[in-house]
């Protein structure tokens, strides 16, 4: 592929070679049958609290400085790379907000082909609602390139949104193509042949926006997830000032010192920001809200709904409808069904039959 010039004589034989490419890539990452291995160490940490971060980052950048200064857990720390050989949980409360921090090892170049266990380091960071990168600010930033790598080639996008690609498969009908936008990559014949790659052959694909031949991989794949992502620069207390006013400047970008505990605040606040959590706090019949443990929804589910699945699944049956103070409704309080839609920091008091 980097042979190849670009141009639009050779974009459909790019785009079939980047097809042929991303299939091999996932028969990597899912190995064929096999025998199950024996009880081995677990490596994943059982979910708790709202939302879930995981570091990641070379070794010894100060992930397990970071995880014991945030959230008070010891995480050996040792000046020798691979300190950490499993995942370490800890739990913060921010916010009234229950967040795990998860701690994982180290990973090197070639840990998305299995290399120094980062295969299942990186599994555990598919999981995660939001990862933290944590980079040393005294080595090159070549280093955010390579983890990135490691991060796509394993189905990871970081602070994207999933294409707008429409994507059926059919019994018959042949593949029908419809753009409801100029396209600059995609015509209908590279289309069809990345989707003869897969062994489709009948499908309809609608391309809403002016898609790549790999944003048309990844719908067709179907096993990217988006998270989004922070960079953190540690051991900012060596460098000089005039350096750390250039690394403010770097987007999706926050500096700090783990060892000093500078900047966690800024850090914490930044987290907060990405995790798009919304709180919701419960009032009793006839008392005061209850404003120290809201119940806290991602921001994609946040329907009045959603907000009795979480408490309990049985509250739904005997729903009949809700009181809701706050910046989602016009009056305060105002009786709303269970379709309504939640903002940040209301309050709900819920009726039932």
């Amino acid at each position: 592929m980097a042979r190849t010039q670009k141009n639009k004589a050779t974009a459909h034989h790019l785009g079939l070679l980047k097809a042929r490419l991303a299939k091999l890539r996932r028969e990597l990452i899912t190995p064929k049958g096999g025998g199950g291995g024996g009880p081995g160490e677990g490596f994943d940490v059982a979910k708790t609290g709202d939302a879930r971060i995981g570091f990641v980052g070379f070794p010894s950048v100060g992930k397990s400085t970071l995880l014991s200064n945030l959230a008070g857990v010891y995480s050996e720390v040792a000046a020798y790379e691979f300190t950490t050989l499993t995942t370490v949980p800890g739990v913060i409360r921010y916010k009234g907000a229950k967040i795990q921090l998860l701690d994982l090892p180290g990973i090197i170049e070639g840990a998305k082909d299995g290399k120094g266990r980062g295969r299942q380091v990186i599994a555990v960071a598919r999981t995660c609602n939001l990862i933290l990168i944590v980079l040393d600010v005294l080595k090159p930033l070549g280093h955010k390139k390579i983890i990135e790598n490691e991060l796509e080639g394993f189905g990871i996008r970081l602070n994207s949104k999933p294409p707008n690609i429409g994507y059926k498969k059919k019994d018959k009908g042949g593949i029908n193509l419809t753009a409801t936008c100029p396209q600059s990559e995609l015509d209908a014949e590279t289309v069809k042949s990345i989707l003869a790659e897969y062994k489709i052959h009948n499908a309809d694909v609608t391309l809403r926006s002016d898609a790549t031949a790999d944003d048309l991989i990844d719908v067709v794949e179907g096993n990217r997830v988006y998270i989004p992502c922070i960079y953190v620069l540690n051991k900012i207390d060596q460098i000089s000032i005039e350096e750390l006013d250039i690394i403010y400047k770097v987007p999706h970008c926050v500096p700090i010192s783990a060892h000093h505990r500078w900047n966690f605040d800024d850090l914490l606040e930044r987290i907060w920001d990405y995790l798009r959590l919304v709180r919701i706090y419960t009032k009793p019949k006839g008392q005061l809200p209850d404003y120290t443990s809201p119940v806290v929804l991602p921001d994609s589910r946040t329907t009045v709904e959603d907000f009795c699945m979480k408490i309990h699944k049985n509250l739904i049956k005997e729903f009949k409808y809700a009181l809701v103070w706050g910046s989602s409704v016009k009056h305060n309080p105002q009786k709303v069904g269970k379709d309504h839609t939640l903002e940040d920091e209301d309050v709900i008091q819920i009726v039932k039959k």
